[in-house]
């Protein structure tokens, strides 16, 4: 249950953001409280990306007047104390993983240093691997322990990632496009970890898949080149007219025991 006598996870005030010449948020406004499972949905160059990366520091907004971008009620953060607070499932991650013959068990432990793998220099205690340890357990991976990621399915490492991000018993976890190039069963299986998940932590997935969005979340954010589109309760949101006009395409909406999916 949302408290929103506690301050906001982020609170986002009239930002833009500019990247590579381009502008990933245009004069975006949003807030989501600690509790709140959020789904933010929208196409291609939306601004997905760029919100996630300007939750994670990796972008800043531009100074205007008014504007203001707030993470757990503060404007400034050493990056190094806001990480343990934010598990980041990114699957890109597992592209530069693939190139050591890192083991299941190193890329979970990697997550305590913010790393790809396991460096020399990282000093991994018992208390870090014995939290390694309950994380395979819990996420039923205990199998790929010590197997490469490169002897992998794209499902197998994907869970792996997952549990990269809960090593530190994060406040909020942000899955970024989770069943991307995941086959049916593989996704099946990851909607049902997010799904036990929820009821662990705050959920905000980042998707333009309408089949993502776990039956837990309750709201859902439709971004559109880089502003908020529509913003409320899903089954007010989830409605053909608004995603039709979102996705520049006609489309129906079917609901099946809380899931959704475009016809």
């Amino acid at each position: 249950m949302v408290n929103v006598t506690e301050p906001p996870l982020l609170e986002f005030r009239n930002i833009t953001v500019s990247h590579d010449g381009q502008t990933g948020l245009d004069g975006l406004t949003l807030t989501i409280h600690l509790r709140e499972h959020v789904a933010v949905l929208g196409p291609n160059g939306s601004g997905k990306s760029t919100l996630i990366k300007t939750i994670t520091r990796e972008c800043y907004p531009l100074y205007r007047e008014g504007s203001a971008v707030r993470l757990f009620g503060k404007e400034t953060w050493n990056v190094f104390h806001l990480r343990p607070l934010l598990g980041i499932v990114h699957n890109d991650l597992m592209q530069s993983c693939i190139r050591y013959p890192y083991t299941g068990r190193e890329v979970i432990l990697s997550g305590f240093f913010s790393s790809v793998g396991i460096w020399p220099n990282h000093e991994v205690t018992d208390s870090m691997r014995r939290r390694a340890g309950e994380i395979l357990e819990q996420l039923e991976i205990v199998h790929l322990a010590d197997r490469t990621v490169s002897h992998m399915s794209t499902g197998e490492s994907r869970r792996l990632l997952i549990g990269r991000a809960l090593v530190h018993r994060p406040k909020a976890l942000i899955f970024d496009e989770p069943t991307a190039s995941l086959d049916f069963r593989a996704s099946h299986e990851l909607i049902g970890i997010m799904r036990k998940l929820a009821g662990e932590t705050t959920i905000i997935l980042v998707t333009h898949h309408l089949s993502d969005i776990i039956p837990e979340i309750e709201r859902v954010v439709l971004l559109r080149k880089g502003k908020v589109f529509r913003d409320g309760p899903k089954r007010e949101v989830l409605e053909s007219g608004a995603l039709s006009e979102l996705f520049g395409f006609p489309v129906e909406v079917l609901e099946r025991r809380g899931l959704y999916h475009i016809l």
